[in-house]
């Protein structure tokens, strides 16, 4: 992907090391995952954390997921139980977060985990990110690299267009893969659900061999995600549309529709994998040209589609 912008740069091994030197330092850095972008920075360090809330105008009470490379570290932050080494074995590293119990002398800074006695926790798939994890000793608590309840980034530009030069180094990673965020389990119990993402419950279930408890509201955040507003692209959303009113965006599944001035498909093969890969770069490109409004056609609410259905729903909280 070419760029134009001077705190771009792609990924090679100067980069590496001038990544891992300003994250040494204290400094946040915008990061590619398999997922969304990130904000990346020290999860020990008061500092960065400071950074991090402060850039992104993130509520205090929002904890952050923290990265991890592999179980090196992991040991001195989390409490690991069997189902978090089932889960592991299966789908890490990939796009599944994990709530856990935290370790008593565990070096996290508290505010990266809302003060709070569980951490969320992750292994990131994408090879940029995993070859900075590899050669740090400390994790990167990492959100994604855009403004508080605000649409996820899924390229470098996007978080460029967030936070323009207040991030000094953006690695480009090219296009996430997935597009949206991880799935979030929580394990201090008996396991459940708090964020649907492309690893579908159905999937862990089959994993653990038991059945997940369902996920009651919790007035705690332990997890990011959790919140009524988010993945808002800053204009009214509506979902379920069965008509166009003649002026909104409309997005939907499928290739029914010829005109693309006003109609958006996030997968013209009805791919709800796919839809899913789209579904933050149609609403970018929908806020951009100056729409006034998101309407959005019923999208079914199995597998990913679950997660689909839980980013506009959320995204639908205007107010």
């Amino acid at each position: 992907m070419k760029n134009s912008y001077s705190n771009i740069s792609n990924f090679n091994k100067k980069i590496l090391e001038k990544a891992i030197k300003k994250l040494k330092n204290k400094d946040i850095v915008g990061l590619p995952t398999e997922t969304v972008y990130g904000l990346g920075g020290n999860a020990y360090s008061k500092n960065s954390i400071k950074k991090i809330f402060r850039l992104k105008g993130r509520p205090q009470t929002n904890p952050l997921i923290i990265h991890y490379y592999d179980l090196r570290y992991v040991f001195n932050d989390v409490i690991i139980n069997n189902y978090f080494k089932v889960l592991y074995k299966k789908f890490c590293p990939g796009p599944i977060t994990f709530v856990l119990k935290k370790n008593k002398n565990s070096k996290i800074d508290s505010k990266a985990v809302a003060n709070l006695n569980t951490v969320a926790i992750r292994f990131p798939k994408h090879k940029v990110i995993r070859s900075i994890l590899k050669k740090i000793k400390f994790p990167l608590a990492m959100p994604s690299a855009n403004k508080s309840s605000k649409v996820s980034p899924v390229n470098s530009n996007d978080v460029f267009e967030e936070f323009k030069q207040k991030i000094k180094l953006i690695i480009n990673g090219g296009k996430c893969k997935i597009g949206i965020e991880s799935t979030v389990i929580d394990l201090t119990d008996h396991p459940k659900v708090l964020r649907p993402g492309i690893i579908s419950q159905n999937q862990i279930e089959k994993a653990l061999k038991i059945k997940l408890r369902k996920s009651f509201k919790n007035k705690k955040l332990i997890s990011p995600g959790m919140m009524k507003k988010h993945y808002s692209p800053g204009i009214p959303v509506l979902t379920n549309q069965k008509r166009h009113d003649g002026k909104s965006a409309f997005i939907y599944l499928g290739n029914k529709h010829k005109s693309k001035r006003k109609f958006f498909s996030l997968s013209k093969n009805s791919n709800l994998t796919e839809a899913a890969a789209n579904l933050y770069k149609i609403f970018r490109l929908v806020k951009k040209r100056g729409f006034m409004k998101i309407q959005i056609a019923k999208i079914p609410k199995f597998g990913i589609g679950e997660a689909i259905n839980d980013r506009i729903n959320r995204a639908s909280r205007f107010k």
